[in-house]
């Protein structure tokens, strides 16, 4: 019942929606001053001079406020792309969506390490299927952001979601250790395995055939076999 009231607070009221932001902010501060572990949501409640009981119509837990984190890169990747965006290379079209990701938790980056880590913690299995299930869902907006136009449930889309996952999980392992200014290491990384991708992609679609058309006359032509 507390999570509906929330859910309701949050998106039918405005000030639902900025008092939610300010939940997160304060807890992200708090983060930077004492480390993820230490936060404790009625600490934040005493920062903001808000009740406690406040705070759990916004945020059931700390691992929601998580949640919440994670879910500013996803929109952050979704944001309006610019004019000619595409028509560039998917490889491109790739590689800026992730970054965006990727550079939207940047400016908390050592907490966000920790909070990866504290939900993939032995202790907290419940985690780690609702980590499953957001990785498909990052997958599937990172697609969809990427205007890669495979038809979903064709063997080319599966095989970019299967290709996209490892991708995304050995350039996240990469940011969590990158010390560089810009993220540069990461950035060269994620540039490397992309060009390793599309020439692979190349290889088996062959060039010139446009994304999805594959799958799609190759369905075409075994139906009109039949």
């Amino acid at each position: 019942m507390a999570r509906a009231k929330a859910d309701s607070t949050s998106a039918g009221n405005p000030g639902g929606s900025q008092a939610k932001a300010q939940i997160l902010e304060a807890a992200m501060e708090m983060a930077e001053e004492r480390g993820w572990k230490g936060v404790r949501l009625v600490d934040v409640a005493d920062r903001l001079g808000m009740p406690p009981d406040e705070i759990v119509l916004h945020y059931r837990d700390l691992n929601s406020v998580a949640d919440a984190w994670f879910l500013r890169a996803l929109q952050a990747m979704l944001t309006a792309k610019p004019v000619g965006f595409a028509a560039q290379p998917a490889a491109h079209r790739l590689e800026a969506c992730l970054l965006a990701w990727f550079d939207a938790l940047a400016v908390h980056h050592r907490v966000t390490v920790e909070m990866l880590r504290g939900k993939l913690h032995a202790s907290h299995p419940h985690h780690w299927v609702p980590m499953v299930f957001d990785l498909s869902r990052t997958i599937h907006w990172l697609r969809e952001a990427a205007m890669l136009p495979a038809t979903y449930g064709t063997r080319r889309a599966n095989m970019e979601e299967v290709g996209l996952t490892w991708l995304f999980l050995a350039t996240l392992a990469v940011w969590c250790n990158d010390p560089t200014d810009g993220q540069e290491r990461t950035r060269r990384f994620l540039r490397r395995r992309l060009s390793q991708a599309d020439r692979w992609m190349t290889r088996i679609w062959g060039r010139g055939t446009p994304p999805g058309e594959a799958d799609n006359n190759g369905a075409e032509r075994r139906a009109g076999a039949h």
